[in-house]
């Protein structure tokens, strides 16, 4: 994951095969990745195509260069629950664009705070409560 306004990743070497997973390009001109990439990759997945269109500046400066459409582009919902393909050959090369879901991050710390409790892991933490400047 990188802040960076140029893709500090490059498509010439992207082997068959490959899934890259990026994150840092959060906001409508930062670019993790190349336009070769995103040219090489047939099946992009996002958590939210309304976020990605707001905030994935890889795919919003594709779609502006005409490299790839909006409606191209699925969410990981109806990949995970069949309404979509995934990889459709071991050859495909896949990219996942994640701007984050918060909604994701609590169900997750969720989770994990239960299986830690099961598994007798961890410990309490006292409470205690903020003033009014919230420390």
């Amino acid at each position: 994951m990188t802040n960076s306004k140029e893709p500090v990743y490059q498509g010439d070497t992207l082997p068959p095969g490959v899934h890259i997973n990026a994150a840092g390009s959060n906001h409508p001109k930062r670019r993790e990745i190349d336009r070769k990439t995103i040219r090489r990759c047939p099946r992009i997945v996002v958590d939210s195509l309304e976020q990605a269109k707001l905030e994935c500046g890889d795919l919003i400066m594709a779609v502006a260069d005409g490299i790839i459409h909006w409606e191209d582009i699925y969410e990981f919902a109806d990949v995970v629950s069949g309404k979509v393909p995934g990889r459709e050959s071991v050859e495909e090369r896949t990219l996942f664009e994640s701007q984050g879901l918060s909604v994701w991050d609590v169900a997750t710390a969720a989770r994990v705070y239960e299986l830690a409790k099961a598994r007798g892991m961890g410990r309490a933490l006292p409470m205690f409560e903020t003033d009014r400047t919230g420390f």
